[in-house]
């Protein structure tokens, strides 16, 4: 799993083998999920309140980072760490 960022528990990755619409996966103990980028809603999975807040809040401070690992993605080039939430 191409890890790009980890804080409190919680790490977001972005797989190579992706579809549309650009997106990115969240794993929390057990909870899994995937949030589109583009609107930043869950388009799979669920995930506690608590770690959705958390992880929206992440996600909008790096949309462009986010938009330019998922290009990273397509062209299957080495996916840039994005800094945690502090």
């Amino acid at each position: 799993m191409p890890e790009i960022s980890r804080f409190f528990g919680i790490v977001i990755a972005m797989y190579f083998k992706e579809h549309a619409p650009p997106h990115f996966h969240v794993k929390y103990e057990e909870q899994r999920a995937a949030f589109s980028i583009l609107d930043l809603r869950i388009i799979e999975g669920s995930l506690s309140r608590r770690v959705t807040t958390l992880v929206l809040e992440w996600a909008y401070e790096h949309r462009d980072e986010l938009m330019e690992n998922w290009k990273r993605v397509e062209r299957r080039e080495d996916l840039l760490a994005i800094e945690p939430l502090e």
